[in-house]
C-alpha cells in the first residue's frame, strides 16, 4: 500500500496544532498536499480526504466497507454507548429508521413557535449601550430549544436543574485546553473534584440521573399528545415492534443535546458576526426580512432565499465540524489512485472541501450570493456530514438558525466591539468562534 504524501512534522507538534490551532493546521497541510494526504502510522493510516471526486466515493460505497460508529469512540464517555453516534451495521440502521421520524418537515412546523418565542423571550432583555457576550446568550436560546422541543420541558424545577447542570458539563470540556481530553485518552483521571475530567464525570451522573427520571415519568403518563421528541421516541417501534429501551433513549437524547445545541450555537454566532461585520450583507438581509410585510408567517421567514444564503455561508467558511466522522476500513479500498487495505482510517475533510478555491472562487470572503447563482452537489458543500452518517437534525438546525438570526437582525442594530478579524478556536471536537466575542447594541427597533 503507497499512502499519500504526509507531513515530516514530529506527531507531538501535529498534536499541538491539531488542538490549539486547527484553522491553521488544515490550511497548512491543504496548501502542501491537495487533495489527499495521511497522518499517523503507515500501519493504520488516517487519511484526509478534500476532493469532491473521492468524497462522493466514501460517501456513495457500500456501507459495509466501513466501520463509521466504532471511530467515535472517543465521545462514548459524553454520549453513551447507544449513541447512534457509536453504532454500526444493523443497529445503526435501527436507530436511524427510528430517529428520523421528529425530523421530518411536517413536524419541524409544530416547533416554529418555540423557536420564534425563545429569541424573543432573551433578546428582549437587550438594552441600548448593551455588551452582548454573543455566545453566552445564543447558548442560552439553543439550550432552552432543545429542553422544550426535544425533551418537552417547560419551566420548572427540573427545567432548571437539567438547564444548570448540562450547562456545567459542557462548559467542562470548552477551552482547547480541557478539549485535549479528547484526544489524550491517558488525561481522563479522576482525582476527584479537583482534576476536570473528575468534574465531568460527576456532572455527567447528575445529568444522566435527571434524564432517566424524566424518561420513567414520561413513561407511566403515556401521554401521546405532547409533540416533543422525547414523546415520539417513547411511542415509536422498530420493524419487530420493539420499542427503544430507557438507556437508549438516554444515549439519544445526549446526542441530540450535544449535536443540537453546542453545534447551533457556534453557527448562530458565527452568523452574527459576518452579518454585522459586512453591512452590505446586513443590509440585504434586513431589506428581504422587511419584504414580506407584516403579516408573514415563521414559514415565510424560513424560505427566505437570501437568509438561507447567510447560513449556507456561515456553515461553509467555518463548518463547525471540520471533518466528518471517520470512517474505518473493513476491506480493501481504491480512492483516487490509492488502494488502501482495512484498518485505514478515511476522513472527508468539511472544512478544506469548502475552501477549494475551484469550488468556491475567494472562499475566505463570505459571499452569500454564491449559493443564490450555483446549487453545489453533497460532495462540494456538506456542513452536516453525507452518506447514511448526515445528520439527522440538519432540518431542524437550519430552521433554528433562519428563525433565530431573522429575529434579531430585524429587530437590532448591533456592533462590533474590536476590527481584529475572529479566528476559530477548538471547542471539545468542534471548531467555534472564540467564547470572549462581543456585540454592542446600537440600537432596538419595534417588532
Amino acid at each position: 500500500m503507497t499512502l499519500p504524501p504526509r507531513p515530516t512534522t514530529p506527531r507531538f507538534l501535529r498534536m499541538f496544532n491539531l488542538i490549539f490551532r486547527p484553522v491553521q493546521y488544515l490550511d497548512q497541510y491543504g496548501q502542501q498536499f491537495g487533495d489527499i494526504f495521511a497522518v499517523g502510522s503507515e500501519e493504520y493510516p488516517f487519511i484526509y480526504v478534500n476532493h469532491p471526486k473521492g468524497i462522493q466515493e466514501i460517501f456513495t460505497a457500500d456501507k459495509d466497507c466501513f466501520d463509521s460508529g466504532t471511530g467515535n469512540g472517543v465521545l462514548k464517555f459524553l454520549l453513551g454507548a447507544n449513541s447512534i453516534t457509536l453504532l454500526d451495521g444493523e443497529a445503526h440502521q435501527r436507530h436511524r429508521k427510528l430517529l428520523i421520524p421528529p425530523f421530518y418537515a411536517e413536524r419541524l412546523r409544530a416547533y416554529h413557535q418555540i423557536i420564534d418565542y425563545i429569541a424573543h423571550e432573551i433578546t428582549d432583555k437587550w438594552q441600548e449601550g448593551q455588551i452582548i457576550r454573543v455566545r453566552t446568550d445564543i447558548q442560552e436560546m439553543t439550550l432552552q430549544v432543545i429542553l422544550q422541543v426535544v425533551f418537552g420541558l417547560e419551566q420548572g424545577q427540573r427545567y432548571d436543574q437539567l438547564k444548570k447542570l448540562l450547562t456545567i458539563l459542557l462548559e467542562t470540556l470548552s477551552t482547547p485546553l480541557t478539549s485535549a481530553l479528547l484526544f489524550f485518552p491517558q488525561l481522563r483521571k479522576d482525582w476527584g473534584n479537583f482534576s476536570p475530567w473528575g468534574r465531568f464525570l460527576r456532572y455527567k451522573q447528575q445529568v444522566d440521573e435527571l434524564l432517566r427520571r424524566e424518561i420513567q415519568e414520561r413513561r407511566q403518563e403515556n401521554n401521546l399528545d405532547k409533540e416533543d421528541i422525547l414523546t415520539l421516541l417513547l411511542a415509536t417501534k422498530d420493524e419487530d415492534g420493539f420499542s427503544m429501551t430507557d438507556e437508549e433513549i438516554l444515549d439519544e437524547l445526549m446526542t441530540m443535546l450535544v449535536a443540537g445545541h453546542e453545534t447551533t450555537a457556534s453557527a448562530l454566532t458565527w452568523a452574527l458576526y459576518w452579518v454585522y461585520s459586512l453591512p452590505t450583507v446586513k443590509d440585504k438581509l434586513r431589506f428581504e426580512l422587511s419584504s414580506l410585510g407584516e403579516n408573514a408567517s415563521l414559514s415565510d421567514i424560513a424560505k427566505l432565499p437570501y437568509l438561507s444564503a447567510v447560513c449556507s455561508e456561515t456553515l461553509r467558511i467555518y463548518p463547525v465540524a471540520a471533518t466528518t466522522f471517520p470512517r474505518i476500513l473493513k476491506k480493501p479500498f481504491d480512492l483516487i489512485d490509492y488502494h488502501f487495505k482495512p484498518g485505514t482510517v478515511l476522513s472527508p475533510c468539511i472544512y478544506l472541501i469548502h475552501q477549494r478555491e475551484d469550488l468556491y472562487p475567494e472562499p475566505k470572503t463570505f459571499k452569500p450570493e454564491r449559493f443564490i447563482q450555483r446549487q453545489y452537489s453533497p460532495y462540494e458543500y456538506f456542513p452536516f456530514g453525507g452518506g447514511n452518517r448526515r445528520c439527522i437534525g440538519m432540518s431542524l438546525a437550519m430552521l433554528e438558525m433562519k428563525l433565530i438570526l431573522a429575529a434579531i437582525v430585524s429587530r437590532f442594530e448591533l456592533a462590533l466591539t474590536t476590527s481584529r478579524p475572529l479566528l476559530p478556536v477548538r471547542r471539545g471536537l468542534t471548531l467555534a468562534p472564540p467564547a470572549n466575542f462581543k456585540l454592542k447594541v446600537k440600537a432596538k427597533f419595534n417588532d
